[in-house]
């Protein structure tokens, strides 16, 4: 049993430092070639950070185990959620009126529905997988249209933000695109080819080791692989942008937090699942069909409801949704016992 929970944590630890080095290295070669800064943002730093959870979901399907495929995404949009936005609003007051907030929240809760709609059609098969990439493309071009349109009325033009930009053009593009700014880039070429390249000997090594330990604890534990994904392997994977948001509440920059998680829960939806049912169907479990996918829906449209009312997330309201968060694991693991 105990190798098995070194095999998790181990597994866990590693994917989220590949990630990060993946990224930076990335984002290194990315600003040395000139690529815009907005191009980078939506796809080399949104991609990067997903990256954990890609090669757990991928890993998981490709050794038939569907329900920590699934539930490693539905759980941790649940978790940015309760807990991304709860816990930081125990240090500082979350504001909750991003720009653009409203609209990707739409979007998001729209994706949901889709997805929800495609669980309850099981298996989830590569047409579907191609929909939701479709989908990903749409928000792509969406987000590249509505910053460029923003910074056109700004008075930026549609130039790059680049080393040379002001103050100014950075805070526009911070206010339409739902990613932190990603720090520590090497400079170095070749530092940051390495950086590449741990990364993607990281990533997949890590998550089989995740893979592998969750699917033991599940059997040791009594619970089905689906309750594993759900709760550890998905809080475990959504550490990043917890850390991330925590760390922001500390130094009173707490507006990230939201944008951070519609961003995130946009990727895992349409990015991760569209990945991995292009490659693998999914059957989906019945347990996630009768709680898992309601709370991912009913969490979505509360962050709706946050950003439409521009909603100030204090003290008492994020304990709340930090208790919410304990209330569903508890009754994951209690509706996910093996019989």
């Amino acid at each position: 049993m105990l190798i098995d929970y070194v095999s998790l944590i181990g597994g866990l630890v590693v994917l989220i430092v590949a990630g990060d080095v993946l990224v930076r290295g990335a984002v290194g070669i990315a600003e040395r070639l000139g690529i815009p800064a907005l191009v980078i943002g939506l796809t080399i730093v949104a991609f990067g950070t997903s990256a954990p959870e890609l090669f757990i979901s991928l890993g998981a399907a490709l050794d038939g185990l569907p329900g920590i495929a699934i539930g490693n995404v539905v759980g941790s949009n649940i978790a940015n959620v309760l807990l991304v936005l709860g816990m930081p609003a125990l240090i500082a007051c979350t504001s909750c009126r991003e720009k653009g907030a409203t609209r990707n929240s739409i979007f998001m809760v729209v994706i949901t529905v889709v997805f929800i709609g495609m669980c309850f059609h099981s298996p989830i098969g590569r047409i579907d997988g191609a929909i939701l990439l479709l989908l990903l493309g749409v928000f792509f071009w969406e987000s590249v249209r509505a910053t460029r349109t923003h910074r056109a009325e700004n008075g930026h033009g549609t130039a790059t933000a680049g080393a040379g930009d002001g103050a100014d053009d950075e805070d526009e593009d911070e206010a339409e695109l739902p990613f932190e700014e990603v720090e520590g880039v090497p400079e170095n070429p070749a530092l940051a080819i390495m950086f590449i390249a741990l990364g993607l000997i990281g990533l997949p090594l890590g998550a089989h080791f995740t893979v592998e330990g969750a699917s033991a604890l599940a059997r040791s534990w009594g619970v089905s692989d689906a309750v594993i994904g759900l709760t550890v392997v998905a809080l475990g994977t959504s550490l990043p942008e917890l850390v991330t948001s925590l760390v922001a509440a500390v130094r009173g920059h707490t507006a990230v937090a939201l944008g951070n998680v519609i961003g995130s829960n946009i990727f895992n939806l349409l990015a991760i699942m569209g990945i991995t049912t292009v490659f693998v169907p999914l059957a989906v479990p019945q347990e996630v069909l009768k709680l898992d996918l309601w709370v991912m829906l009913a969490s979505a449209l509360l962050v709706l409801a946050f950003s439409a009312f521009h909603v100030t997330i204090r003290k008492p309201s994020g304990l709340i949704l930090c208790v919410l968060y304990g209330l569903y694991i508890f009754s994951a693991f209690h509706l996910g016992k093996v019989v």
